[in-house]
């Protein structure tokens, strides 16, 4: 989890909905963003789900000629949810481990449209670059706006004093898959913030 980023970013973990989702625009944005991360010869990092949009970005890095590697829990191979033709597909035994796997093996990540569990995983892999568990870029791919809510929900911590103001921004934002990983490519977009945990009479 400490590993140095920047131009060293060689695998993208995207978290995603395991259903389409209600517009085309999803599903055509997810099989660019694999395209646009096979392009540029990075390794995606995923569920290894074959449905939703989890299933459409890994299609378009296969497409385009890409590596992908999957983590599935095994009660999801049961449901016979698993993508048949990745490079890696690797079985574990629950959500908090897939998560760990999916946290080790990558550089960056990218958050896109998607439902509770998108956002569970992005939460937690936020919390861990605010705690310095990590210091890899983060990025939300703003489909149709999709993220302004979330990004103004942040704001409002920030002005409630619970997230630093130097954190308000945590992610990297952008409508194109081309311009997020190019920016994630760049390095950190969360900055340290050394004394956000010490009390006031410790400052």
């Amino acid at each position: 989890m400490t590993k140095s980023v920047g131009e060293n970013v060689r695998s993208v973990c995207v978290f995603c909905g395991s259903r389409p989702g209600a517009r085309p625009e999803f599903l055509e944005a997810a099989t660019a963003l694999g395209q646009e991360l096979a392009r540029r010869g990075l390794t995606l990092v995923y569920g290894g789900a074959r449905v939703g949009l989890m299933g459409a970005v890994a299609d378009g890095v296969l497409k385009a000629g890409g590596h992908v590697v999957g983590v599935l829990p095994r009660f999801m191979r049961e449901k016979e949810l698993a993508h048949s033709n990745l490079g890696e597909l690797i079985f574990v035994e629950s959500m908090h481990e897939r998560k760990a796997l999916m946290a080790e093996r990558s550089d960056a990540f990218i958050a896109m449209p998607g439902g509770f569990g998108t956002l569970d995983e992005l939460f937690e892999i936020t919390t861990w670059a605010q705690l310095g568990l990590h210091q890899k870029p983060m990025g939300l791919l703003d489909v149709g706006g999709y993220f302004q809510p979330l990004l103004a929900m942040v704001r409002g911590m920030v002005d409630a004093g619970f997230v630093p103001e130097a954190q308000s921004i945590p992610y990297a934002v952008s409508p194109e898959a081309h311009s997020l990983v190019e920016r994630l490519l760049q390095g950190p977009t969360l900055p340290r913030v050394e004394k956000w945990l010490r009390r006031p009479e410790q400052t």
